[in-house]
């Protein structure tokens, strides 16, 4: 190997010409990572020291704009379940994480053997079309899928393994309009008609199911209720907790609610007043006194929700739906019975501001301008003139011929 007056560049043997350079550390295998090439871009064999250094100093300079002390050989499997992974998950709630796992080893099954640096725009758009397409997931599910993957290769970005996130250059996936069932005031009272309640543990569901819907709180703001957190005397309920549960046995009562607008003091009627207050009397006979949705201390978990209302809406002849549908339900409740406005109802349900209740429930206020509708009419006095007040000339004026009073039968016309 014979040097040449450039560094990096040698002539062989046989007075060909090549460069050979070390451009880093792959920070994965800890391998030196090189480049070695007889020819330039073009395929075409150096032909003097001058253009094999010309070629050196390219390679150099894509390497450096690529983001050079990248992991060279990365690839998304090892830099998903090496760096990703673990920094969300230290950075969500673990519910969040729990959602979100499954699309991350999606992701991980469709990529993992791909260099990070070798994943292409196209196929960012193949993999865009093919979720719409070929899954046959909800469109939200999708979007949360292929938002997933574009917060990987955002973070790729921010690691410095890649110089842009190439999955930007394609569309988002939007979230679609997903509206929620709900039970009307008529199907919620079939369902709770269908509850017998001299028995202990139906009787639970029958106060699961009112309390849900009479006051419209989270499903996990629910679970997490306890005795201390009731007012019987006063009419109030207080919403500082939230539940996240693995298992019956398995769970963790979280100090705080979803939104820091859901740590809110909400009033309860007295029916449901009465309904607690029966049920705190039958806990007791039964040595229970924690948590208000249980049978033996432990709380109830979100899939048993799920099944009480599938089998009480069966038994009923209703729609089943989500355990979230009852939150929407309590709203429709509150605007097709009461009418009460878009604020009254923000600030029970706990939201931000009233933009947020528009944004999930505007469509239950659809029929509420039937008030104005009935306002409207007659309110009006309608007086037309016996003639034209408007003194047609030029090429304005024509001729209207009266309209007939009466359209003439065709015996008439044949007459």
């Amino acid at each position: 190997m014979g040097k040449t007056r450039y560094p990096g560049v040698y002539q062989d043997p046989k007075g060909r010409f090549y460069y050979q350079v070390e451009l880093g550390v792959d920070q994965v295998t800890g391998k030196r990572i090189q480049r070695k090439g007889r020819k330039d871009q073009l395929g075409k064999p150096f032909a003097s020291a001058q253009e094999a250094n010309k070629e050196l100093t390219r390679v150099r300079n894509e390497w450096n704009q690529q983001g050079g002390g990248t992991n060279y050989n990365l690839t998304y499997r090892v830099f998903m379940e090496k760096y990703f992974i673990p920094a969300y998950k230290s950075n969500v709630e673990k519910s969040t994480f729990a959602t979100h796992i499954h699309a991350f080893n999606h992701l991980i099954d469709r990529f993992g053997n791909r260099q990070l640096k070798n994943i292409r725009v196209i196929d960012c758009e193949l993999y865009r079309t093919y979720l719409l397409t070929e899954t046959g997931w909800s469109q939200g599910y999708c979007h949360l899928v292929y938002t997933a993957f574009r917060q990987s290769l955002d973070y790729a970005v921010r690691l410095n393994f890649l110089k842009e996130n190439i999955s930007r250059r394609t569309k988002s996936i939007p979230k679609g309009k997903a509206i929620v069932p709900f039970w009307t005031k008529e199907q919620f009272e079939k369902v709770i008609s269908t509850i017998y309640l001299d028995d202990y543990v139906e009787h639970l569901y029958f106060v699961m199911l009112w309390t849900y819907f009479m006051t419209g709180i989270r499903v996990g703001e629910g679970l997490a209720l306890t005795w201390d957190d009731v007012d019987l005397a006063d009419n109030r309920m207080v919403i500082c907790h939230s539940l996240h549960s693995i298992s019956r046995h398995r769970y963790e009562v979280k100090p705080y609610t979803k939104t820091v607008n859901g740590m809110r003091t909400i009033s309860l009627d007295d029916d449901t007043v009465k309904i607690l207050k029966d049920w705190q009397a039958i806990q007791k006979e039964h040595g229970v006194d924690s948590f208000i949705f249980s049978y033996d201390g432990l709380p109830m978990s979100r899939s048993t929700l799920h099944v009480i209302i599938k089998r009480y809406a069966e038994k009923a002849g209703v729609p089943a739906i989500q355990p979230k549908g009852l939150r929407h339900s309590h709203v429709s409740y509150l605007i097709n019975e009461f009418n009460f406005d878009v604020l009254t109802i923000s600030r029970r349900l706990g939201h931000s501001s009233p933009e947020i209740t528009l944004k999930n429930y505007a469509h239950l206020w659809s029929r509420n301008d039937e008030q104005i509708a009935h306002g409207l009419t007659g309110n009006i006095t309608i007086k037309s003139p016996r003639s034209s007040l408007i003194n047609f000339n030029g090429n304005q004026f024509r001729t209207v011929e009266k309209v007939p009073s009466k359209i003439p039968s065709k015996k008439e016309d044949a007459s």
